[in-house]
């Protein structure tokens, strides 16, 4: 099933051109997740896996904010009832949504504006680029609720995008980072101000998918399997990984069209 064709009925999914624009729109409580939204998220990431028409994905938040993290209504109250089975259950299954995210082969940009806290900071880290404006707040705040801050992958990925101590602050206390701490520590590439957010977020989006999708797909696949190996193992996968994209059409055109003297145009073959 292509993302055109999935019925999404918990978050906003919506496909123009290569684009998929995911939107948690529960703007009165600040966009927060339920059980069936975190199973949909997870669903729609899992069925991009099959899509090749799609290049990039631009996940949003409206109302101001981008998520609040799970319903303590709906999440968080339940819980409470739950035996260690179950509780195990929902654990793994929001850790699902960042295996989902950053197996799926489409580069995720996240546009960050006010609250994300949560898990909503979760999809926010786990996305492979993040554009925020100047009240974006980012809050790692397990810890305030009387949990540890290792939750979806936190503690392995977090350090790996602001570093260890900037990390192991924000996990001990559960404070929020500011957007200008977001820039000067590599979490946030760039900021726009709110009424310029998702034009900024979408002309990037589609400078990636203008570009050639295989090996954009390629360059998401080696960034996240090279956190495991040594610089030599990396070189050799590496090599491996570009001989592969060398046998495109995309790389062809590529060539082409630099004889020619024009601009390519990929088609993501």
């Amino acid at each position: 099933m292509s993302l055109s064709d999935f019925q999404a009925r918990h978050v906003r999914l919506t496909v123009d051109g290569k684009v998929a624009s995911i939107l948690l729109d529960r703007p009165e409580r600040k966009n927060p997740l339920t059980f069936e939204s975190y199973a949909e998220l997870v669903s729609i990431f899992r069925c991009a896996v099959q899509d090749e028409n799609v290049g990039a994905f631009v996940i949003s938040g409206s109302g101001g904010n981008f998520c609040s993290g799970g319903d303590v209504h709906e999440i968080i109250g339940p819980l409470l009832d739950r035996d260690t089975k179950g509780l195990m259950q929902f654990t793994a299954m929001t850790g699902d949504l960042v295996k989902a995210m950053r197996a799926c082969p489409q580069p995720i940009l996240a546009a960050v504006d006010g609250v994300a806290a949560g898990a909503g900071a979760i999809i926010a880290m786990a996305s492979d680029i993040r554009i925020a404006t100047p009240r974006a707040k980012v809050a790692f705040l397990f810890n305030r609720v009387g949990l540890a801050g290792c939750d979806m992958g936190a503690c392995a990925i977090l350090p790996r995008i602001i570093g260890q101590g900037r990390a192991s602050e924000l996990l001990y206390t559960g404070r929020s980072m500011s957007t200008q701490e977001g820039l000067d520590w590599g979490f946030f590439s760039r900021a726009a101000e709110p009424e310029a957010l998702m034009q900024t977020v979408a002309d990037l989006a589609r400078q990636i998918t203008d570009g050639p999708g295989f090996a954009n797909a390629m360059t998401k696949r080696m960034l996240a399997m090279e956190w495991s190996m040594s610089i030599e193992q990396a070189i050799e996968a590496e090599a491996v990984a570009q001989a592969l994209c060398m046998t495109t059409q995309d790389f062809r055109r590529a060539y082409e069209a630099f004889a020619a003297k024009r601009r390519p145009v990929f088609e993501g073959n």
